[in-house]
């Protein structure tokens, strides 16, 4: 009997002594949120790793939960109370709207053997996205309308509308789309910086085409109150004599 109740506070002792003594993975902060992210952009975040138990801590994996996500841990083992930094790097490209991911550590903590790290966001098509700051971008046109007047069947006719980013942050044109395959639109650039100017060269093929035509060419952009704005091109379209 004597030897029994020996065994067992000894059991006991060996169990408390293992418990106290074992390493402990400790995070303080295991989520973290990126915002708004613009499709295509690279976003970091790392993670404070500490060992709060009484034992060495030694991580054997840390893993993503897509191949979108890149994770690098500066150390692998942690004596009692070190500290590292895991860094999480997001590739959000080809990816639209609200993301969770995952990162898993594994270690040798007793208690919590596969710690789980998340990390949200929402990714916005970049035409769209507002600057960091609250400063938006604006976008001017110095002409909405455009008359050719009266032309021949089968003439070229061009004219060129500027226009200024008159906001407080970049201004993105991601797309020009004209209403006929008789119509081509030309950028001197796509990305004005604030106060910058520029212009957009406009041809429409009147060949094969006779009377009052009306055509549009549509700028899409990242100005928040008018991302679409829209040029109207009027001609009146002669048969050409004979």
């Amino acid at each position: 009997m004597k030897k029994l109740v020996t065994f067992i506070v000894f059991t006991f002792v060996a169990v408390s002594f293992s418990q106290t003594a074992a390493s402990k993975l400790f995070v303080k902060a295991d989520n973290h949120d990126f915002g708004t992210i613009a499709e295509g952009e690279i976003v970091t975040h790392s993670y404070e790793i500490q060992n709060t138990g009484k034992a060495e801590l030694i991580i054997s994996q840390v893993r993503a939960s897509c191949g979108c996500t890149a994770v690098a841990p500066e150390k692998m083992n942690l004596k009692p109370g070190e500290k590292t930094l895991v860094k999480v790097e997001f590739n959000s490209e080809n990816r639209l709207g609200p993301q969770e991911k995952f990162v898993y550590i594994s270690s040798n903590d007793p208690v919590n053997p596969q710690y789980k790290l998340t990390f949200t966001g929402v990714v916005v098509d970049k035409s769209t996205i507002v600057s960091k700051d609250g400063k938006t971008p604006k976008l001017k046109l110095n002409l909405v309308q455009h008359d050719f007047g009266t032309v021949t069947e089968g003439k070229v006719v061009e004219t060129k509308i500027s226009f200024k980013n008159e906001g407080k942050a970049p201004l993105i044109i991601s797309d020009v789309k004209t209403s006929c395959g008789c119509t081509a639109a030309l950028l001197s650039s796509k990305l004005l910086q604030p106060g910058e100017s520029g212009n957009i060269k406009i041809e429409l093929d009147t060949a094969k085409r006779e009377g009052k035509l009306t055509r549009t060419v549509t700028l899409y952009t990242n100005d928040p109150l008018q991302p679409n704005q829209t040029i109207t091109l009027f001609v009146n379209i002669e048969k050409r004599k004979s």
